[in-house]
């Protein structure tokens, strides 16, 4: 698979100032196979460990960090040479090993020559109680499922994939009934790499599901094994509930939708959670469209996303034949869907603070404020062709400075004060 993220690790090898980098994501979106890929690519050698299968390893941190001492150990378990510059160290699933974090300062302080990459789950980095995190001596790198463009290049589709990084919209055009056959597609499919290697490999619709089923089924074995035994049922609460909140029309997040009588306060820590899990996303609310839109957040107004589309439509059950023919019986989940990608596209795209809009007293709404740098774009999707844009048009009567764009499956356009460009040209290089 090609992921996006190799050009930032090769920017990482090659940085002066490279400190030990910590690999970050959900359990299961393919951490351990982009290092691997990584060091395989660029590395003459690489040695692998892993502290959750290497109960031995798990204790090496625990009297002495000193760097060189820990070098000879995992020469020692690995049978391998580790070369200064040339051989790539994979430090996998660390937060296993207690003072494994911690060990990482000194390896930046006192031996910079190693090349380390450290990963492990956002959920166990997130609470390792027992150890300090090495603030300012690490750098970071998180890893989200295939984007679109991705997955168009996993499955052969690498002609179309480059057509749309080079947005000839007329090329573009003529293909529309493919791409949106390959958008639905991936729609069901989504990004977890065993999903889609499994498509790749001639599995059967049935068989990907089975596949995204046991994914959940990992993440809620997770939430039972890292968190405190008296928030895990709020926690799988809270998180059931994102799909049936994402179907309504207003996907603002509703406490009381997760059962009668919840409030915030009861489920603030499971929401915590599964934010630190790299599960779900939370998208805030913003009352103004100035810089900087983190000024005028509304911290009560929230939508949560999860982090993948194909998980979305697992965890509800949506039937391969009703997204990819397209079927009216899914006019409720549509909007979610498209949303959904919508954000997944865009928070794949590091550099994008990302939150959405609503008027104050009136039904307006823009699904998606965007800043990027100095730059604002106000964003509304919409799952089909439909092309009333009355909550963006108010958006622009009241704040005519951001860019505004509209996502849906027309062709692309720009208006006077407007572009619209189709759903499936939305990649995660790319923002007008």
């Amino acid at each position: 698979m090609e992921r996006s993220v190799i050009t930032s690790l090769v920017s990482w090898k090659e940085s002066p100032g490279r400190k030990p980098l910590v690999l970050r994501g959900a359990r299961q979106v393919g951490k351990t196979w982009l290092a691997e890929e990584f060091g395989r690519l660029n590395y003459q050698s690489t040695v692998y460990i892993n502290f959750e299968k290497n109960k031995r390893m798990q204790g090496i941190f625990a009297e002495d960090l000193d760097p060189h001492r820990l070098i000879e150990a995992f020469q020692i378990e690995s049978k391998e040479i580790i070369h200064r510059g040339t051989t790539l160290l994979i430090l996998d699933e660390i937060q296993e090993a207690p003072g494994g974090l911690t060990a990482l300062k000194y390896f930046n302080e006192l031996a910079p020559e190693y090349h380390i990459i450290a990963a492990g789950s956002l959920l166990g980095l997130a609470h390792q109680v027992h150890q300090s995190y090495p603030v300012g001596k690490v750098q970071h790198l998180n890893l989200y499922p295939l984007s679109f463009r991705e997955y168009l290049h996993a499955i052969a589709e690498k002609e179309l994939a480059t057509l749309l990084e080079r947005q000839d919209w007329d090329l573009i055009r003529q293909f529309k009934t493919r791409f949106i056959q390959l958008l639905r597609q991936y729609y069901y499919i989504g990004g977890m790499p065993e999903a889609v290697q499994a498509f790749v490999d001639r599995a059967t619709y049935w068989d990907i599901r089975e596949i995204q089923k046991n994914i959940l089924i990992a993440y809620q074995q997770d939430m039972s094994k890292h968190a405190p035994a008296e928030i895990v049922q709020r926690i799988r609460l809270l998180w059931d509930s994102i799909p049936g909140q994402l179907a309504r029309e207003n996907r603002k997040f509703v406490y009381s939708h997760i059962k009668a009588g919840a409030r915030a306060r009861e489920y603030e820590l499971a929401m915590l959670w599964l934010l630190d899990a790299g599960l779900v996303y939370r998208i805030n609310r913003v009352k103004n469209a100035r810089l900087p839109l983190k000024s005028y957040v509304d911290e009560s107004a929230f939508k949560l996303f999860i982090l993948d589309v194909g998980l979305l439509g697992a965890m509800v059950d949506l039937d391969s034949s009703v997204l990819l023919e397209a079927n009216n019986i899914l006019r409720e989940y549509k909007g979610s869907l498209a949303e959904q990608y919508v954000l997944q596209e865009l928070i794949s795209n590091q550099d994008l603070s990302i939150y959405y809009w609503s008027a104050d007293r009136s039904q307006a709404e823009v699904d998606f404020m965007v800043q990027d740098g100095s730059s604002i774009t106000a964003i509304e999707v919409k799952a089909e062709e439909n092309l009333r844009s009355k909550s963006l048009k108010s958006f622009h009567e009241r704040f005519p400075g951001p860019a505004c764009l509209r996502i849906s499956m027309s062709d692309y356009r720009e208006e006077d004060w407007l572009t619209n460009r189709p759903l499936y040209t939305i990649t995660n290089q790319q923002m007008p």
